[in-house]
């Protein structure tokens, strides 16, 4: 269910053609949701299917970028931009602008290797900057440290467990007879990008079952216990990034989100209506 302003949105008004087919999908989802998704008005409830799509596109574009995967200690920068420790933390060289820093991942894709935790900050990141554009994004990660599934400073996340998967959350194939000698596949962090599809570094775009056979085949000898998809899910806190938006440069298209403001939207009783 979805509320704006305390009162329930009706999705069933929405015209196909008026939104993208995936914006129209995320909200669907989440008005079929038995959860409640409530957002103070509507230019921020526009704003979280905004990022869920650019979260979706940085996926998609950091599957195309030819990074490779990695464990920690064999990862791989540009050092143009960042100094890697043998532990593998990237850290901004001197004078770099985080938001090159960041987009060099996607532009020179080859020169980097990393693990899965590192490629899901990577696309969340890339997701935030494409929505408040590059000097907000600089003044909010000034200290730009990049090391595993540890979100850097101002990076907002919400974090739960449920089955109630939305496109763009990242969620956890766990691999619990996983080798020993090889850790780097006890699981798999992925990105959702719609309906039993996903995006996880090393293992590329797939169904939930190519990702569930990729992790079964990397077991210990004589493994009883497949890989499975968990109830842990993470997202970005859009109403902590919403509030940077409004000064998005409207020039270049490559920062124009994909808008629901061509709905139409009306009130009747406790309800809004969207057509």
């Amino acid at each position: 269910m979805i509320k704006i302003n305390h009162k329930q949105l009706d999705v069933s008004q929405i015209q196909p053609g008026i939104v993208s087919a995936k914006s129209l999908e995320i909200v669907q989802l989440l008005a079929e949701d038995s959860n409640i998704f409530e957002y103070r008005n509507f230019r921020m409830f526009n704003f979280e299917i905004q990022l869920r799509n650019r979260v979706i596109a940085a996926a998609i574009a950091l599957d195309k970028s030819n990074a490779e995967f990695s464990t920690l200690e064999e990862s791989a920068s540009n050092q143009q931009y960042w100094h890697l420790s043998k532990d593998g933390t990237f850290t901004l060289q001197p004078g770099v602008l985080p938001h090159a820093a960041l987009v060099d991942f996607f532009i020179n894709g080859g020169l980097y290797a990393f693990e899965c935790g590192t490629a899901i900050v990577v696309t969340f990141l890339k997701a935030i900057l494409d929505l408040i554009g590059p000097r907000n994004f600089d003044d909010l990660f000034s200290n730009l440290v990049l090391y595993d599934w540890h979100p850097p400073q101002n990076m907002e996340l919400i974090v739960h467990k449920g089955r109630d998967y939305l496109p763009g959350d990242c969620l956890y194939f766990k691999n619990p007879d996983h080798d020993l000698a090889t850790p780097e596949w006890q699981g798999e962090n992925a990105i959702l990008l719609g309906k039993d599809l996903f995006y996880g570094h090393g293992i590329g775009i797939t169904s939930s079952q190519g990702i569930i056979d990729e992790l079964n085949s990397n077991r210990k000898p004589f493994a009883t216990i497949s890989a499975f998809l968990t109830d842990h899910i993470i997202f970005l806190d859009s109403s902590f990034y919403s509030q940077f938006q409004q000064n998005i440069p409207r020039a270049k298209s490559d920062y124009s989100p994909v808008s629901l403001s061509n709905c139409i939207v009306s009130e009747i009783g406790s309800s809004f209506y969207l057509s």
